[in-house]
């Protein structure tokens, strides 16, 4: 298969099994190949910038279509997305309409004289293919490629500008960021082997010892990765574990740990001394879990099959306790960019139920003087302050902590980072001190 065959199949898989994530379907497929690493890194970049700016190129492509675009097969609308995509993004257009029109000859060789004339249509049209101007909620949606709900819904809670940079910055490339192991390297001499190898490398703004590598091609095939020291893990995400503050020997619970990020970042920060449960309810998660331990040589790490609705241990039985809670995901659209068409208005109040829930189970598992933390990547009210004030009605006696400083923003009793603040993921966070 060749580049645009991959996107290709790639993108109608995700449109095909709602289940799916580029995160995981794409670096597959790619492993799959014989493509060089400079191929692997343009259809990476070529289907994630088509997932993220899917609604602009739908937009853009309407008027060159008599028929509407949900109508024609998936892989014809997939090349269709691909040739506007590769157009906006400055490939030329021999290339990328005849080689998009070529890639689709291998599953629909009759629709090849469809695409091709839909795509010469759009290219006489002229650079640039842009979107629509405007501060209007329907303009801004079609611009940054977003639900109207989801634009609507930031421009009420962040205010308009903060809604803009957060919207704008969802169809960015996000850098990947490393978390050193520190029982078997650090933050310098990481950095020295990821540059001498030819990799981008750049200190995290947000917690001390992340790494920011651009470059660095399949990250499991990484050397560092593959032998454990170093963990994918966005400085959000990181930044959690440092709030929940795990000392050596302490007993730490998560609730939903799965695949292992946090919990692992936590036996890490105890020097792999004392317990922590990574509790979750799916068995087929865990096994993501295991693989991380088992990468990183972590014994501390205990994976647990467990609901939150009713937790198989024992009250006050834990130092620390982290409740990644299930959200809405309403801050990390960039990277997932597929979410965001499958998103409902529906889910934050739905999640906010679950959410309410599962901390005042999580919180009967902190001993008294304990540190419960509460945290989700999304941005909403409902989701963050008001799941605060709930917990701050049903008990009174947990004293909220002092949250993070700038770029983090105070919101309720915790705090709440855009991904515009300093380009990582969307994060709230609140630390209780149970009574």
């Amino acid at each position: 298969m060749n580049s645009r065959e991959v996107a290709i199949d790639v993108l109608v898989r995700l449109e095909g099994e709602p289940g799916a994530h580029a995160n995981v379907e794409l670096p597959a497929l790619l492993r799959a190949t014989t493509l060089e690493s400079r191929d692997r890194a343009f259809v990476s970049d070529l289907v994630y910038t088509t997932l993220r700016e899917q609604r602009l190129a739908d937009h853009l492509l309407t008027p060159h279509l008599r028929r509407p675009l949900d109508e024609l097969d998936a892989d014809v609308r997939a090349a269709l997305r691909l040739g506007i995509t590769q157009l906006r993004l400055g490939v030329a257009p021999y290339a990328a309409v005849g080689e998009t029109v070529g890639a689709l000859g291998r599953t629909s060789p009759h629709a090849r004289g469809f695409v091709n004339a839909v795509l010469r249509s759009v290219a006489r049209t002229g650079a640039p293919w842009a979107g629509p101007t405007g501060d209007d909620v329907a303009a801004l949606a079609l611009a940054t490629s977003h639900p109207e709900w989801i634009v609507e819904l930031f421009i009420d809670e962040l205010g308009a500008a903060s809604a803009r940079a957060v919207l704008e910055i969802d169809n960015e490339p996000p850098p990947v960021t490393l978390r050193p192991n520190r029982l078997r390297t650090d933050a310098a001499e990481l950095t020295g082997e990821l540059s001498a190898a030819g990799i981008n490398v750049e200190p995290g703004r947000l917690v001390a010892d992340s790494i920011l590598v651009r470059g660095a091609g399949d990250l499991a095939e990484l050397p560092a990765v593959a032998q454990g020291r170093a963990t994918p893990q966005d400085q959000a995400s990181q930044a959690v574990v440092e709030i929940l503050d795990p000392q050596p020997g302490e007993r730490i619970l998560e609730v939903g740990a799965a695949p292992g990020g946090k919990a692992t970042a936590i036996a890490e920060r105890m020097g792999d001394r004392g317990l922590v449960v990574a509790l979750d309810v799916a068995p087929e998660r865990l096994v993501r879990v295991t693989e991380a331990t088992d990468r990183l040589g972590l014994g501390a790490v205990a994976p647990v099959i467990g609901d939150g609705h009713a937790l198989p241990v024992r009250p006050g039985a834990f130092d620390r306790v982290l409740l990644d809670a299930p959200c809405s995901g309403l801050g990390v659209l960039r990277r997932r960019p597929e979410a965001r068409r499958r998103i409902t208005p529906d889910a934050p109040a739905v999640h906010a139920d679950l959410q309410r829930t599962l901390a005042l189970t999580a919180l009967r598992a902190v001993r008294p003087g304990g540190r419960f933390v509460y945290s989700v990547c999304t941005l909403t009210a409902v989701e963050t302050t008001a799941v605060d004030e709930f917990l701050a009605s049903r008990l009174p006696l947990a004293r909220a902590l002092t949250p993070p400083g700038p770029p983090w923003e105070p919101a309720g009793r915790g705090a709440r980072l855009l991904p515009s603040a300093c380009g990582t993921d969307g994060m709230f966070v609140l630390a209780l001190e149970v009574g």
